[in-house]
């Protein structure tokens, strides 16, 4: 007997459909797999995708920096200061130990006590010691041996709102020389050097003097010329073969060279009085323009000055260079008439042992000047004797 199989409805061959769920061969794809979910159990976890960083803000649109680029620009500034302060300390440093000094005030038997405000002695010593022959040739110094003073000031900077005041010494005034009998003021540093000049100066003024500086011929020219000279004003030409200038009148910016002799010549109708006025004026100047901002913020001006410094100056030996700021600044007044400007009053002449001829200083005039200082009140209209060059 042929048995065919019962038809069931169900067909296995592959050319015939068949429904889900009724032996179908082909796998059923599961929800998931189709993207789809139709609530069969808890859905799976969603993709965590990576945080995007938000690119800068453009420049101009006003939004705030971010944190780390302020820190960033707090930390370079934080540097630039301290280098700065670094290159403050190391100049100071440079300056403090490289400033010449000598042994110029002591104490002695009589001394005057210290007393109101603070007085510098001021000298410009012509010793050649340091000058080449070439050097003394071209600043038209002379070969004169030994050590001198062309320029003596007493500089008072009181303790109150007075003004400071400058005096000039003349260097012919006649005046008793501790230990060495009467004779010319300039006498004294040829005889014993800064300490003996001191202590003649404090001997004739009655005044306590705190500081000491001095500037040789070499160290003032390099001073003028590291500022980029000096400007001064002349009502009258001046022409000095020895002191190697030929100035016309006229306002003109003074070298180290004609500088020198400008302070030095006495190639004029009042000879030395117009001298001292030439000493004051200029050293006011130039302590000025030193001290200004055109020189302070210029590196071309400032680092000459600077490096010229310890070679120009001498000061005491207990002095330091915290002591130089209110010198530089009573000084610079001069020329702007911050401070007062005067020379000891003259009321006669006199012969020297030698047979050489000195000023006497007019002994009432000369006290009230000194009074004035030593009790930091303001110098009396008679002492202030400096008549128009």
């Amino acid at each position: 007997m042929n048995y065919a199989p019962r038809s069931t409805g169900m067909s296995y061959g592959p050319d015939v459909p068949s429904r889900p769920g009724y032996g179908s061969t082909r796998r059923m794809e599961t929800p998931v797999a189709q993207g789809r979910w139709q609530g069969y159990g808890q859905p799976p976890p969603p993709v965590q995708e990576p945080e995007r960083r938000q690119p800068p803000p453009p420049a101009g649109s006003g939004a705030p920096p971010k944190p780390r680029r302020r820190r960033r620009l707090g930390r370079v500034l934080l540097i630039i200061v301290l280098a700065f302060l670094v290159l403050i300390g190391a100049t100071w440093l440079y300056l403090e130990l490289n400033l010449n000094r000598v042994a110029a005030l002591s104490d002695y038997q009589g001394r005057p006590a210290a007393a109101a405000g603070t007085n510098w002695l001021i000298v410009g010593s012509d010793s050649r010691a340091d000058l080449s022959a070439e050097e003394q040739e071209r600043l038209a110094t002379g070969d004169a041996k030994g050590q001198r003073t062309d320029t003596m000031m007493l500089l008072h900077i009181p303790d109150n709102d007075t003004k400071p005041t400058l005096v000039s010494l003349l260097r012919d005034s006649y005046v008793d020389i501790p230990g060495k009998g009467k004779n010319k003021l300039n006498a004294a540093y040829a005889l014993g050097g800064p300490k003996l000049l001191a202590q003649t100066v404090e001997t004739n003024t009655g005044l306590h003097l705190d500081h000491y500086v001095e500037i040789g011929f070499g160290g003032f020219a390099d001073m003028v010329d590291a500022v980029g000279g000096v400007e001064m004003c002349l009502k009258t030409p001046i022409n000095d073969p020895l002191a190697g200038i030929n100035l016309p009148a006229g306002c003109q910016e003074l070298n180290g060279e004609q500088a020198l002799g400008y302070v030095r010549t006495r190639a004029t109708p009042r000879a030395d009085l117009d001298r001292v006025i030439h000493q004051r004026e200029f050293i006011g100047a130039l302590t000025d323009k030193a001290t200004s901002a055109g020189t302070l913020l210029n590196p071309f001006r400032l680092f000459p000055l600077i490096f010229n410094a310890p070679d120009a100056f001498t000061v005491d030996e207990g002095d330091h260079l915290h002591n130089l700021p209110s010198l530089a600044f009573a000084i610079g007044g001069a020329s702007s008439g911050k401070t007062v400007t005067t020379t000891v009053p003259i009321g006669g002449s006199a012969r020297t042992s030698g047979g050489g001829a000195a000023v006497v200083w007019d002994k009432a005039k000369s006290t009230k000047l000194f009074d004035a200082l030593r009790t930091d009140q303001p110098v009396p209209q008679e002492a202030i004797v400096d008549a128009p060059r």
